[in-house]
């Protein structure tokens, strides 16, 4: 991917220097890197708020609280993993915090989540059927508040930016559901072929 963005830069770079045109580069250049300083500024506002709610909810305990929650649908969903293991607690408030749009705070319990179950892999070379399940149920996850989204849309100076709550919610709903349906599609074909 590298290459391949270096190839396009610098074909741009020569093609506006045999035409002669080198400063529109130079100038989009600039405007460019002048409007990402505006917009990560703009964004410093909006994010600290949503980090600050991120941890309320955190102390307060509503993300441990989702993942009592969800519990029960997610012992279904990885059972290899024993009942008390470290990693299931990881992997529900991973996706709490993904539900709640807190990406900053699910991104460790993602990691720790992934360790918990390498430790649980008997073959450390490959994937578990575990972290693969989780892999794709956090890709997809369901977000029933995007904080992100709505801090760029607030950001770039959207009349309402919190309009798309209600088609993130069904888009990433749709998109777990599948992720759930493929990978049980894949559990099944992997042990047909065993």
């Amino acid at each position: 991917m590298n290459q391949i963005f270096a190839f396009l830069i610098l074909s741009g770079i020569l093609v506006s220097c045999m035409n002669g045109r080198i400063n529109v580069v130079v100038n989009a250049a600039m405007s460019s890197a002048e409007a990402a300083v505006e917009r990560a500024i703009s964004l410093i506002a909006v994010v600290s708020l949503w980090l600050g709610i991120a941890r309320v909810a955190e102390k307060a305990g509503l993300i441990d609280a989702m993942s009592k929650a969800i519990a029960p649908f997610f012992r279904w969903l990885f059972p290899s993993i024993p009942k008390g293991h470290p990693a299931l607690g990881c992997i529900l408030m991973n996706l709490s915090a993904n539900m709640l749009g807190f990406g900053n705070a699910a991104t460790p319990f993602g990691l720790k989540a992934m360790q918990e179950l390498q430790s649980l892999n008997e073959h450390p070379d490959t994937a578990s059927e575990a972290m693969c399940t989780f892999l794709a149920v956090n890709t997809s996850s369901v977000t029933l508040v995007p904080a992100t989204i709505v801090a760029l849309r607030s950001s770039a100076g959207s009349r309402n930016p919190s309009e798309i709550v209600g088609a993130v919610l069904f888009a990433t709903t749709c998109s777990t559901i599948a992720a759930i349906i493929g990978d049980y599609i894949m559990r099944l074909i992997n042990k047909k072929l065993r």
